[in-house]
């Protein structure tokens, strides 16, 4: 369903379509917390917690509001709102008992080297250490990062979600870029060397 379609059927049915809006968009949103946060209990609860504020938000607005929406910046906005309200919030520390979080790959083996256990392993490490490096940005760069780079959110519409100048999100998103290609410099060059040395 487009978002033209969801917008006009939630302004007309809010209980009969929430759901379809939920289904559209929440694994983006559950990706998108879990790139803010780096873990997926917090970005479960984020998600979910974004959700709940949506539904509560969308009752209280006229159709004609509901119609007008850019629900995919708002949905966003809401999110990034409620990671920020979370990090406020002094919380307990706890550690999965699951090892590092990441998820096994398997996968069958085949005669292409992009699937051999050496290429499914080095590109698990990459993502990894990107991921590690984007959760260890400054809140104002990751946000920023994450959204133009990951979500494909436009300028503007960044602007809308961050509640800041469309200057000043342009900034942060080359700043957090910069930082991300230093952070990950050194272990460029360790990977290159070792491919040349293999």
């Amino acid at each position: 369903m487009h978002e033209e379609d969801l917008r006009a059927a939630l302004a007309s049915d809010l209980d009969g379509t929430f759901e379809r809006l939920v289904l559209a968009y929440q694994g983006r949103l559950y990706a998108f917390a879990l790139r803010l946060t780096g873990r997926r209990e917090d970005a479960e609860e984020i998600a979910q917690d974004a959700f709940v504020r949506a539904y509560r938000a969308l009752a209280a607005y006229p159709a004609e509001r509901i119609a007008c929406l850019a629900l995919r910046a708002w949905l966003f906005q809401i999110t990034v709102n409620v990671a920020r309200n979370r990090r406020r919030k002094p919380g307990i520390n706890t550690v999965s008992l699951d090892g590092d979080g990441s998820e096994a790959v398997f996968a069958e083996p085949e005669d292409d080297e992009r699937t051999r256990p050496e290429a499914l392993a080095e590109r698990g490490e990459t993502a990894r250490t990107l991921a590690a490096e984007l959760a260890a940005l400054p809140d104002r760069y990751r946000a920023a990062v994450v959204l133009r780079h990951v979500e494909g959110l436009g300028y503007a519409e960044l602007a809308g979600v961050l509640g800041q100048p469309v200057g000043t999100v342009k900034a942060n998103v080359h700043r957090g870029v910069l930082l991300l290609r230093k952070a990950l410099a050194p272990r460029m060059e360790t990977s290159e060397t070792l491919a040349e040395v293999r």
